[in-house]
Formats: structure tokens, C-alpha cells, sequence
């Protein structure tokens, strides 16, 4: 069973994703933090195989939270493959931020909000 983080700023999105791996792929386990704050103690406690974070433009979900987030998570559980989600449409600048994080090594990979449920499940699976 491969466990899967979801932290998001928007439920309804964070739902769509954790049910589409879901029935993608009954080896995913899916539990969704429910606060930015809780999200490194929850992968410490959990050891999940991913964590999927949405970047915006605000706080608690700007990219320089996450990346702290994402330190944290990395120094407890080296193992956690980290995926930051990004609407490429509406945050343009920052989704060319998060490119380059993937860039750096940074990050695992990113995906972008605009693509399929079944893409979004093949990403994480192949992680």
C-alpha cells in the first residue's frame, strides 16, 4: 500500500484528486492534512510514499512555505517523493517558479492544475 499525502488550499479539488487516485489504483492509500501547519507531522507519522502540495499566491501556500514544508518532510522521511501542484493559468510567474524548483532537484515533479484525473494518477504512480 502506498501511502499519499494531499495537502491543498481548496477542499473540493483536494476530494477530485484523493478519489481519482483512489479508483485509479487501490494501492494508494490517500489521507489529506488538513492544515499547512499539521502536513510535516502528519508525513512523519504516516510515511507516505508522496506528498502533493498546491502552490498559490498566498500563505499558507506560497512556494516558499512549501519548500520549508517540503525540508521538513525531507529530513524526517527522505524517502517521500514531493509533487507541487500549480494553476499554470491563473499564477503564471509562480508556475515558472516551480518549473525551475523541479529543475534544481528540488521537488520530484509538478504538475499543473489543468490536466486530466487520469494523468495526475499516472504522474503519481510512476513517481
Amino acid at each position: 500500500m502506498r501511502r499519499v499525502v494531499i495537502d491543498m488550499q481548496n477542499y473540493l479539488f483536494a476530494d477530485a484528486i484523493a478519489s481519482a487516485l483512489k479508483n485509479a489504483d487501490s494501492d494508494f492509500d490517500v489521507c489529506r492534512s488538513e492544515k499547512p501547519e499539521n502536513t510535516a507531522d502528519l508525513c512523519q507519522l504516516s510515511v507516505p510514499y508522496a506528498l502533493l502540495m498546491e502552490v498559490t499566491g498566498h500563505s499558507p501556500w506560497r512556494l516558499e512555505e512549501r519548500m520549508k514544508i517540503r525540508n521538513e518532510v525531507k529530513r524526517q522521511t527522505p524517502q517521500c517523493k514531493i509533487v507541487l501542484i500549480v494553476d499554470e493559468n491563473a499564477e503564471k510567474p509562480l508556475a515558472r517558479r516551480v518549473l525551475q524548483a523541479k529543475k534544481d532537484g528540488l521537488i520530484d515533479n509538478f504538475i499543473f492544475g489543468s490536466i486530466s484525473a487520469e494523468y495526475l494518477t499516472a504522474v503519481v504512480d510512476t513517481l
